[in-house]
């Protein structure tokens, strides 16, 4: 199974999409068309590159959108970019996303006592390789961490690549410690500070901060993808998000999207050249550790 992706607008503008199409040339939804699984028998995941390593570009799925295109998040009016929180640079691994799968914002995590963030559940991707932005990778998970981002559960599955020349040295997050000592405690460090540029309060996690185990985060992901199901079966309200697509359901079913739609929803984005990025994204910011 191959994807392939269209850029559409103008990159580093407002207005730039990045949409996705299968081997077939069709173009679907990369949050409801693509599997969750590549191989199910084998527990592997697809992921969506959302941020290639060392990238400061918040880019995501947008679930609001028709076709969720992956674009870059506003807010008041201009670009979000994450701020460099030294010592690290960027995003510190691949950032992405699993297909099919949502933290239901109605569901209350019994573990973390929160709701859902109303998103795909994210992954980040530590093997060797950077990937591309809308690349559709296969992972195996190896654990996961509970971030609670202002007063939401968002997990953070941490994975690697099969494909990766270190993948078979990997199989679950003890080995994550144990041959790239320090990682996960920068991934902590990463995700509790990375808002504080914005004068916003440094994030918590459950479990003492602790990563939970492979079998814990596929779990986890698997009650994601439950959750997901619901939705797009309608069983669960989709509030603002776009649940069109053009795989999954089929009919008269109002989530269809012909090819006919999808193919006009694609070309309302023209094509443009490229802006530059602004040169304060490449300003550190220094925070005393408490």
């Amino acid at each position: 199974m191959s994807f392939t992706v269209e850029e559409r607008g103008a990159l580093n503008s407002l207005s730039y999409r990045l949409f996705f199409k299968n081997a077939e040339g069709k173009y679907i939804s990369p949050f409801h068309d693509i599997p969750m699984y590549a191989d199910e028998s084998q527990k592997i995941f697809h992921m969506v590159v959302e941020v290639p390593r060392w990238t400061n570009a918040k880019m995501e799925i947008g679930t609001k959108d028709l076709l969720n295109p992956i674009k870059q998040d506003v807010k008041k009016g201009k670009l979000r970019y994450v701020a460099n929180v030294f010592p690290h640079k960027g995003y510190i691994w691949n950032y992405g996303a699993i297909p099919q799968t949502w933290e239901d914002p109605a569901h209350k995590d019994g573990d973390t006592g929160c709701c859902g963030d109303n998103d795909p559940i994210d992954v980040c991707e530590i093997g060797s390789k950077v990937c591309s932005r809308g690349e559709v990778i296969k992972v195996k998970a190896l654990g996961i961490l509970a971030m609670i981002d202002e007063g939401e559960t968002d997990w953070k599955v941490i994975a690697i690549d099969v494909e990766d020349s270190e993948a078979k040295d990997f199989n679950n997050i003890g080995d994550v410690q144990r041959l790239k000592p320090g990682y996960l405690e920068a991934t902590v460090d990463w995700f509790r500070r990375y808002k504080i540029p914005d004068g916003k309060p440094e994030n918590k996690f459950a479990f003492n901060d602790e990563f939970k185990d492979k079998d814990f985060a596929i779990e986890v992901i698997k009650s994601t993808h439950n959750f997901w199901k619901d939705l797009i079966s309608q069983k669960t309200g989709a509030g603002e998000l776009n649940c069109k697509n053009t795989c999954v359901s089929v009919g008269d079913n109002s989530y269809c999207c012909t090819a006919d739609e999808a193919k006009a929803a694609v070309e309302t984005h023209p094509c443009g050249k490229a802006e530059s990025i602004p040169s304060s994204v490449d300003k550190w910011f220094y925070f005393e550790k408490k």
